[in-house]
């Protein structure tokens, strides 16, 4: 069936206008994606792939945030460059939770599509202030990470990297597409024993098949795109799918929307609701796709879900 007129994912087009609405970049090259389409459709996939790939706004925006002095960089090497996983220097904590610093619960954090790891600093401030051992990652091609260019499958290779640096985690915390990758790479073996999935977006397939027809190519196009993906990453875009993760992913999940989130439509919490079988779903209002991430309530819902025994 095709995704895009499945009820839970549209309007897909809608929401893609909104995710690049505040890029020019993006505008322009929609342009002469439209333009390429007309003599030449191979390049017209080229174009597409590489706008598709290439997080925007860029990096550069989040590089310029000022990080508070608690937390403190690391790279790691990963696929021909390096990542930034940032660590929360170790507090004094009377939380009867933990019983020395050096059994803090140890929590990864992590953004979605064209965000940086500092979205995620207030949630991991509460997270350190309540015992747990909190680390932020910069994706590839993300806050200070190298690369201009990524994908999903990249996004999940990141987060079996990061393990191997860090060992066992206690929880995994993602927003929006990082959401998709977390939910992935446990489904794939990565060892975490609870997760909370912040806005997380529609599947990409569906997404590709909507961004393609945003930018005035069609559903050949973006069946042409899918299978290149595929072929390229070596992950059909099916396990990215509720249906999959449902049957591979059963470690207690905490899943955080709001209604008003105009980038990941409500219906795809829901649909993950109903797939994964310990999953529960927590709404909120009037916060949208990115100030969920600073909410006081949605920081005590996500220690109270890490903190349950």
């Amino acid at each position: 069936m095709d995704t895009a007129s499945n009820p839970a994912v549209r309007p897909v087009t809608a929401q893609i206008d909104a995710f690049y609405a505040g890029s020019r970049i993006a505008r322009w090259m929609g342009r002469g994606m439209r333009a390429a389409n007309q003599l030449s459709p191979a390049l017209a996939l080229r174009l597409g792939m590489r706008l598709f790939f290439t997080p925007l706004p860029s990096k550069l925006a989040a590089r310029a945030k000022p990080v508070p002095a608690a937390w403190r960089p690391e790279r790691l090497p990963f696929e021909g460059g390096t990542m930034v996983l940032w660590r929360h220097a170790p507090a004094a904590t009377a939380n009867a939770y933990v019983d020395r610093p050096a059994e803090r619960p140890r929590v990864l954090l992590v953004h979605g599509w064209a965000g940086d790891a500092m979205q995620l600093r207030a949630l991991g401030d509460a997270l350190a202030a309540d015992g747990f051992d909190p680390l932020l990652l910069d994706f590839p091609a993300h806050g200070r990470s190298d690369g201009w260019r990524s994908t999903l499958p990249q996004f999940v290779r990141a987060l079996f990297a990061v393990q191997a640096r860090v060992g066992r985690l206690h929880g995994l915390v993602a927003h929006s597409l990082g959401a998709l990758a977390a939910a992935h790479a446990v489904g794939r073996g990565l060892a975490a024993e609870r997760l909370v999935l912040i806005a997380p977006p529609i599947p990409p397939a569906a997404f590709m098949h909507g961004f393609m027809h945003s930018f005035g190519l069609g559903s050949g196009q973006a069946r042409r795109m899918k299978e290149l993906v595929q072929q390229r990453e070596g992950v059909p875009l099916e396990q990215f799918e509720p249906a999959w993760l449902g049957q591979h992913v059963h470690q207690p999940t905490l899943l955080l929307h709001d209604r008003d989130d105009r980038i990941a439509p409500l219906a795809a919490a829901q649909s993950l609701l109903q797939a994964l079988p310990r999953a529960r779903l927590q709404q909120t209002e009037a916060l949208g796709h990115r100030r969920i991430l600073g909410d006081g309530a949605v920081a005590a819902a996500v220690v109270s879900h890490l903190r349950a025994r």
